[in-house]
């Protein structure tokens, strides 16, 4: 089966195996004459990125990229980006790669124009609304990965250096004019890669489903979601070339993202800080965070899951949804713990407290204090 199609919700997106070729079009179409590339250090030299910078350069744009970009990218990297996109004289920005290289490209071509810091447009209220709209550059998405869904989101997460805290930058005009989304570009991704990305996924499906805000176009999108990631993820973990699941994959994580405008919460409250100040993986420390977050949130959600299991394939309700959850995690060997991915427990005070600072409390069914989180990160330690 062959999955190509182009749609327009939420932006202007090309789907399908082989169209990172239509990359000059996208620039066209997005009004950029002299793009620069961005994306992480890991990407920058592999055949993926060289292949669309021989792409950009046959068609008279240039091969500028921008690379120096961490993991969990940090507001050094975004100055760096900032100062090669204005010395290079650059139009737009090309966010290639997974959620570090989006996330960063994205807020390169937000902040190329703007004369406040960066943490003056937190997602808070109304702060998007400081920003210069007219000085925010066209930005073209291109994942090469299916975990995170920044592809298709209006904020990027940017860490804060000096207090090693995670934040949501947000502005309706980040959300990039045009995506590529081919899923040729995932082939290469290591297994682990593959697993943490694809539960990275899950987890913003399993979150905005739970979340108790009201939203039921993102409600439908989560669910489909799940049974997307559920059914297609083993299929890629075990044959990376198998591109109609790389296309399932590549679906499921834009509709996380898209989805979880209902809302995140728990999971995504603690895993903002274990990342931020141990540098794990985003989607992997998810996985991990899931399990504990599902039995605090049980009496809330358990009937919406009994409800929803049939159509995942999963027997047994809510409680073989949350044994399923351990067995899926196993299946692509993940770690039980945050002890075995890194993680220090003596640091439970700082992360508690970070946690209840994170935006994702909000979304969490059931009320998150210092109790309930120091229980959290207890049973997930």
């Amino acid at each position: 089966m062959t999955i190509s199609a182009n749609w327009s919700y939420p932006t202007a997106i090309r789907f399908g195996a082989g169209r990172i070729t239509e990359l000059p079009e996208a620039c066209a179409q997005a009004g950029m004459k002299k793009p620069l590339l961005v994306t992480d250090r890991g990407l920058a030299k592999v055949d993926i990125t060289t292949r669309a910078l021989d792409i950009l350069d046959a068609a008279g744009l240039g091969r500028a990229i921008f690379a120096d970009v961490d993991p969990n990218p940090d507001e050094t990297n975004l100055e760096n980006g900032i100062r090669v996109f204005r010395e290079g004289g650059h139009d737009g920005v090309i966010a290639f790669g997974g959620g570090s290289g989006l996330d960063l490209g994205k807020m390169v071509a937000f902040m190329c124009g703007q004369t406040r810091p960066v943490w003056d447009f937190e997602d808070i209220g109304d702060w998007w609304t400081r920003a210069d709209a007219d000085a925010i550059k066209p930005i073209i998405a291109v994942p090469t990965t299916a975990g995170t869904g920044s592809e298709v989101g209006r904020a990027s997460v940017i860490t804060n250096s000096k207090t090693h805290v995670k934040k949501i930058i947000f502005h309706p005009r980040v959300l990039p004019s045009v995506v590529i989304a081919d899923p040729e570009l995932t082939v290469s991704m290591p297994k682990f890669i593959t697993a943490g990305t694809g539960l990275d996924a899950f987890a913003h499906c399993v979150e905005a489903f739970s979340s108790p805000h009201y939203h039921p176009m993102s409600q439908g999108i989560a669910l489909e979601g799940m049974r997307l990631v559920i059914e297609n993820l083993p299929l890629v973990y075990e044959d990376g070339g198998n591109i109609e699941a790389r296309s399932h994959m590549m679906s499921a994580a834009m509709m996380g993202a898209v989805g979880f405008q209902k809302g995140l919460g728990a999971i995504h409250a603690m895993s903002h800080p274990i990342g931020a100040v141990f540098n794990t993986h985003h989607g992997t420390t998810n996985a991990v965070c899931m399990p504990a977050v599902l039995e605090l949130n049980a009496s809330t959600i358990r009937e919406r899951f009994d409800n929803a299991t049939g159509y995942l394939g999963i027997e047994g309700g809510f409680d073989g949804f949350t044994a399923f959850v351990q067995r899926f995690n196993d299946g692509f060997s993940i770690p039980r713990t945050l002890t075995e991915l890194g993680a220090d427990k003596s640091r439970m005070d700082e992360l508690i407290t970070m946690a209840l600072d994170d935006p994702s409390c909000g979304g969490n069914p059931v009320p998150l204090d210092r109790d309930n989180l120091r229980q959290l990160f207890e049973n997930s330690f």
